[in-house]
């Protein structure tokens, strides 16, 4: 299932869905990139995808991750090899890429079900071909600047399309429903960055934000929902 971008962003981004997480593939004119890898059925659906859409005629030349939880890279290097992409990742999330997972408190539940999913849903370590630090560019779809949001964990990112006003948030937060929320406390290695991140990206000249975990609607939609997540918090913060 695919859903209606902005009429702005018609024919140039794909969204991938499965159950509980998506995708992205971006089109910069006759090459493919894609933001996450999906998890299990990742490759099929990412295929089934581009036939509908009538771009698996086109190359796919990179993998973009927003961070190092296996629901976004259980199929990098699967993809990578397939079809001869390169992989661009966080820096501080490379312990996650090498099969390995160290989430203090309350994540350690996700650091558990990490340590049992790897080696059953057959997960491949992978080294990046390029770490990414905050305010790097990636030279696709008019240039997007990966964005450092901590909180989810420690590398998490988001990628900032300037020429599009369109920001791909990762897991910095979940909108189904009507609202945006903030990820269940077991999935957030770093907690108290949450509430910086979600200012720091709010800061950012938005018409749109698509997030990993989200229902079908339009960016315009879910932006609308992250600003009130963030007015939420901010009044939360300033009442403590």
């Amino acid at each position: 299932m695919t859903n209606a971008m902005n009429p702005t962003e018609e024919g140039t981004i794909l969204q991938v869905r499965a159950p509980a997480i998506n995708f992205y593939v971006l089109r910069d004119r006759e090459e493919l990139y894609l933001i996450d890898a999906g998890f299990i059925g990742g490759l099929r659906l990412l295929q089934r995808a581009l036939a509908r859409r009538s771009w698996n005629r086109f190359p796919i030349r990179g993998v973009i991750v927003t961070h190092g939880h296996l629901d976004h890279i259980l199929n990098v290097k699967t993809i990578a090899r397939r079809y001869g992409a390169w992989i661009a990742a966080p820096r501080l999330d490379a312990e996650q890429y090498a099969g390995k997972s160290n989430y203090p408190g309350k994540a350690r539940v996700a650091q558990w079900l990490e340590t049992f999913g790897r080696p059953i849903l057959g997960f491949q370590r992978f080294t990046p071909d390029r770490l990414l630090d905050d305010g790097d560019m990636l030279d696709v779809w008019q240039g997007l600047k990966a964005v450092h949001l901590p909180g989810h964990t420690g590398g998490h990112m988001g990628y900032y399309a300037p020429e599009r006003r369109l920001l791909f948030s990762g897991d910095l937060f979940v909108s189904y429903r009507g609202a945006a929320r903030l990820p269940p406390d077991i999935f957030n290695s770093e907690p108290q960055q949450i509430p910086a991140s979600v200012h720091a990206a709010l800061a950012y000249d938005l018409e749109g934000v698509l997030p990993n975990h989200c229902d079908p609607s339009p960016p315009a939609e879910h932006l609308r929902r992250f600003r009130a997540l963030g007015s939420r918090l901010a009044a939360r913060n300033s009442s403590d």
